[in-house]
């Protein structure tokens, strides 16, 4: 048992309600997280200077960006949570799959749902690939640090038993002092992990197609590697073997492809020099 114990906060889920309708934290941690990102995607393909050419889109280039991107996230996030998380559930339950207000999200079905609406947009606008996953990834820490931080409020994702001083009890996990996971998840996924890619943007990144969802994919994935040594499993996965979780074992392939857009993106630079 720690010497000191942090309560948790009681928060309310829901932040606003009017009559029989609610607004919950996890939503507007959406709303706004998709809001800021489509600001922040609008300075950047305002800013020529950054991409060292014409940017990939326009203003209504980057509304559809936003569409596109919401689409993605849903859609992959909550079909990946169904087959990475819970298929023998689901398989069983089909049309609660459907059931998207009852929770289960995943981060990297969400990406895989961003790369395939990526894709698309690209086509639409004959816009280079690599270069609007340059884009997605100079916003995405931002609806991840806000993500985390509605894990928190829920009181969901929890993080191991632990007896440093900063524990937590949280009231759905039983009475064990926890990792308060969900913020360190913010800080490394969100605030970091904005600043690492930001930093590259501001360095030439957008230059050089490729660079920047590299390194957002190779410092996501160690970056949820780290946190899920602090954060429980979930219930009805558990460990895998050699004690990996299934959110290490979706990083892997990350880690490797960010690599690979990485070492892309330097023979590129090198055959124009």
């Amino acid at each position: 048992m720690p010497n000191l114990v942090i309560p948790f906060p009681e928060i309310d889920p829901v932040a606003l309600a009017i009559g029989p309708f609610a607004i919950r934290w996890y939503a507007l941690s959406y709303v706004v997280s998709l809001l800021l990102g489509w600001w922040l995607a609008r300075q950047l393909c305002r800013k020529e200077a950054l991409w060292g050419r014409k940017p990939p889109l326009n203003d209504q280039g980057v509304d559809d960006f936003l569409l596109y991107m919401a689409c993605g996230i849903v859609l992959g996030g909550r079909l990946g949570y169904v087959l990475f998380y819970n298929p023998g559930y689901y398989a069983q339950n089909p049309l609660e799959a459907l059931a998207i207000w009852h929770g289960g999200m995943s981060f990297h079905g969400g990406l895989l749902g961003c790369i395939l609406a990526l894709f698309l947009l690209a086509r639409r606008y004959k816009a280079g690939v690599l270069e609007l996953f340059d884009l997605g990834a100079a916003v995405t820490p931002i609806g991840l640090f806000f993500g985390r931080i509605a894990n928190f409020v829920n009181g969901e994702l929890w993080g191991r038993t632990t007896d440093v001083p900063w524990a937590m009890i949280f009231p759905a996990a039983g009475p064990e002092p926890r990792h308060p996971s969900q913020l360190y998840q913010a800080a490394l996924e969100g605030l970091l992990l904005f600043t690492i890619v930001m930093a590259a943007v501001r360095f030439g990144g957008f230059k050089r197609p490729g660079t920047v969802s590299g390194l957002f994919l190779v410092c996501y994935g160690i970056f949820r590697t780290v946190g899920e040594h602090f954060r429980q499993p979930d219930a009805q996965i558990g460990f895998l073997a050699y004690g990996l979780t299934m959110g290490m074992l979706l990083s892997l392939p990350m880690i490797a492809l960010g690599a690979a857009f990485l070492m892309r993106a330097r023979k590129s630079a090198r055959n124009k020099a």
